[in-house]
């Protein structure tokens, strides 16, 4: 490993095993499309009081062009929301999780920068590298990962991701530092490839699962995979959540985990999780903006965040991000038929507090 890595504390790993609720934090701008640093920094204060067990940020959510040559906000915001953290003095583990992305020189050079803030992983996201090779990808994970613990990251083709093989998974699973792996292909027998991959390393109870299949999140958390490896049968589970869908509705988004863990040991799960389930990804559709190739998921995610008073509006660093035709309708309708999903009361009892 490298000089600048540093193991995650036990407390941590064990928690992260346990699964956690974390929101893909998103990036609050004012009308002049400037950081608006208070609500950048109430976001971070909403995702902690919700009882989320961590935070990504500099991820989709937080909007690739923060690394902009002018824009210059990666620094920025990933230094905010650590000390946002470090503030709240919790008594409880908390996982900072970095974005990184690009080339190799560019993600080790994000992956010391995360290291330097304090921050206990990296989202390797390998948007954008569609020519490279397999074995180019691993050598590239393999020099983060002697940085600081990754989080590996299946990113679905349509918003810029590419389809990996088993035998990528699988060496990647093999790979010290790798502690977790989110998997968002959008894609069942993708999602399959990756857990029956790591369930056939060496590596396999060293690696959690998390969910970022935002169409797909409770069904995800339920179930319980298991496979034939050299004669033995095993099982696996998905713990937790890295999902842009709980960046909103966070403090409804963990009780709903909470909920989950408290059921997977029992042989029958209620019928109406079912339901619960489509409800979530009925709900998922209107704000993510599928219809439209996910062109307003942003923005999405931006309009409910406005509603609620955290964000001022829901304008984008890029000026093309808006919400798509007929989506403000589609959250209007999903708000209507699904109130026990939002958190809109949680929030309005205690946003004064993170808007100082």
């Amino acid at each position: 490993m490298g000089s600048s890595y540093k193991p995650m504390i036990p407390e941590l790993q064990k928690a992260l095993h346990d699964g956690l609720a974390i929101p893909a934090h998103p990036l609050a701008l004012n009308a002049d499309r400037q950081l608006d640093e208070r609500r950048q920094r109430a976001l971070t204060r909403y995702y902690i009081a919700s009882g989320a067990g961590g935070i990504a940020i500099g991820v989709h959510s937080t909007q690739f062009e923060i690394r902009d040559k002018g824009i210059d906000l990666l620094e920025p915001v990933l230094r905010m929301a650590a000390e946002e953290v470090d503030r709240a003095g919790l008594k409880h583990p908390f996982m900072k999780i970095a974005g990184i992305c690009g080339p190799t020189e560019q993600a080790v050079a994000e992956a010391e920068l995360a290291a330097g803030l304090g921050y206990d992983a990296g989202l390797l996201s390998m948007g954008g590298l569609s020519r490279w090779t397999e074995e180019q990808l691993l050598e590239r994970a393999r020099r983060v990962a002697g940085i600081i613990p990754v989080f590996g990251f299946y990113l679905q083709p349509s918003v810029g991701g590419r389809t990996l093989s088993f035998e990528f998974w699988h060496a990647f699973a093999g790979i010290e530092g790798v502690i977790a792996i989110k998997m968002a292909p959008f894609n069942r027998y993708q999602s399959l490839d990756v857990i029956r991959a790591v369930m056939e390393s060496e590596r396999r109870d060293e690696i959690a699962l998390y969910t970022g299949n935002d169409d797909n999140i409770v069904i995800d958390l339920l179930t319980k995979f298991r496979f034939k490896v050299d004669g033995q049968i095993l099982e696996k589970r998905i713990v937790g959540g890295l999902l842009g869908h709980w960046a909103v509705w966070t403090h409804q988004a963990v009780e709903l985990l909470n909920e989950i863990k408290k059921m997977r040991d029992e042989d029958r799960i209620p019928a109406e999780w079912l339901t619960y389930a489509a409800e979530i990804t009925d709900s998922n559709a209107a704000l993510f903006d599928p219809a439209h190739q996910f062109h307003g998921c942003i923005p999405g995610i931006h309009e409910v965040l406005r509603r609620q008073g955290l964000l001022e509006g829901r304008w984008c660093l890029n000026l093309q991000e808006e919400l798509s035709p007929g989506q403000m309708e589609e959250i209007d309708r999903v708000y209507e038929s699904y109130p026990h999903l939002n958190d809109d009361d949680f929030v309005k009892t205690n946003i004064h507090h993170w808007l100082v």
